[in-house]
């Protein structure tokens, strides 16, 4: 073998740069396929985020909505609530004012620590509120008293008859026709309104007016004023 000349150590030189050459190319298509996958990664990862973040907001909108909707739900019904107290208390409930006041978690202790429900509170006060209780019974001197609101009714009534029949013969023309009646009006509407104050007595004393006590003072103010107004007439007839 003849030995190589320059020329031929030029044409291997330049074939191995060929061969190298071609090598990076190979290698930076390599390399770009993998930064292309790897960009198609993270924008996908990325976008996933994005949708993951964005029904992550439009939940916690959804829960500050429906705590909105909590919140007016309960501040309408506890003042609704404090107004039923007021009108049931009356004068008493007004050392608290008449505005609902600041609203306030009360103390727990024991058990009934921890969290709990607006609902639970409201419920609570809601039976509190609406809790009505029993009547006590009609004592004896309840009797009594009702007893001598009949009286009272019915000799108001017989006075009132009296009062009435005696302007209407004083006064004259058409007044002195109507005064009769109107005069039994009065002799009958008497004994109804002792019945009236028995009822407003008795409901202050937390004691409950049966039928049997509105009989008592009905028919004591019915006797009384017939009695009374008979023994008027056969004295003005006598």
């Amino acid at each position: 073998m003849s030995e190589l000349q320059p020329a031929d150590f030029d044409r291997a030189d330049y074939r191995t740069v060929l061969r190298r050459l071609t090598s990076l190319d190979e290698k930076a298509t390599g390399l770009r396929e993998e930064a292309r996958r790897w960009f198609a990664d993270r924008a996908a990862a990325a976008d996933a985020a994005v949708r993951d973040a964005a029904g992550e907001m439009e939940a916690a909108e959804q829960a500050i909505r429906a705590a909105q909707r909590d919140l007016e739900q309960v501040d309408a019904r506890a003042a609704g609530l404090w107004s039923d107290f007021v009108h049931r208390i009356g004068p008493a409930a007004e050392r608290f004012g008449r505005t609902l006041p600041p609203a306030s978690i009360p103390r727990q202790r024991g058990d009934e620590a921890g969290d709990r429900a607006a609902a639970d509170y409201l419920d609570e006060v809601e039976n509190r509120v609406r809790y009505t209780p029993p009547a006590r019974p009609i004592t004896f001197g309840t009797k009594i008293l009702f007893g001598v609101l009949g009286f009272a009714g019915g000799l108001l009534g017989v006075v009132g008859n009296l009062l009435v029949r005696g302007s209407g013969t004083a006064a004259g023309g058409d007044w002195r026709q109507a005064a009769p009646v109107v005069a039994l009006l009065v002799l009958l509407c008497c004994p109804i309104l002792a019945v009236v104050t028995a009822k407003l007595i008795a409901d202050r004393r937390g004691v409950g007016l049966d039928t049997s006590a509105v009989v008592t003072v009905l028919g004591t103010g019915l006797v009384t004023a017939v009695l009374l107004f008979a023994a008027v007439q056969l004295a003005q007839s006598a």
